[in-house]
C-alpha cells in the first residue's frame, strides 16, 4: 500500500520535472505474469505514455492496480530525469553496485592467486 506521504512526494517530483497528468496517456492491460486468477482475469498492469517525450512505461510488478500506477509514475519520473539530466538515482545506484562487484571480484582473484602460490 502506498502512503499519502509517498504520493505527495511523487506529485512534487512530477511537478519539478514538468510532468502533467494531462500529458500522460494511461491504459490498464493484462499483465501476463504470474499471479494466478487475479492476474489473468483483471487489467492490473499499467501502461503509461508521456506524450511530450514519447516515453512509454509498462508496469506489472505487483497484482495491485494502484500500486502499479504509483510505480509506473515513479519509473516515468526516472526516465524523464535520465533524458533531462543524463543521469538518475537509479543509474547512480546501478553504477555504485557495479563498482562494488568489481572490487569484490578483484579481491577474490587476488586471494586465489595467493592460495595458488603455496
Amino acid at each position: 500500500m502506498v502512503t499519502l506521504k509517498k504520493i505527495n512526494e511523487l506529485k512534487a517530483r512530477m511537478q519539478r520535472l514538468n510532468i502533467l497528468e494531462k500529458d500522460i496517456i494511461e491504459k490498464f492491460i493484462l499483465s501476463g505474469k504470474k499471479g494466478g486468477q487475479k492476474a489473468n482475469k483483471s487489467n492490473n498492469a499499467v501502461y503509461l505514455k508521456h506524450v511530450p517525450t514519447n516515453i512509454e512505461i509498462k508496469c506489472s510488478s505487483t497484482r495491485e492496480r494502484e500500486l502499479n500506477r504509483f510505480l509506473a509514475r515513479r519509473l516515468l519520473c526516472e526516465k524523464v530525469e535520465e533524458l533531462i539530466f543524463g543521469t538518475s538515482e537509479r543509474l547512480k545506484k546501478i553504477e555504485r553496485i557495479r563498482k562494488q562487484k568489481a572490487k569484490m571480484r578483484k579481491r577474490r582473484k587476488e586471494k586465489l592467486l595467493q592460495l595458488n602460490q603455496f
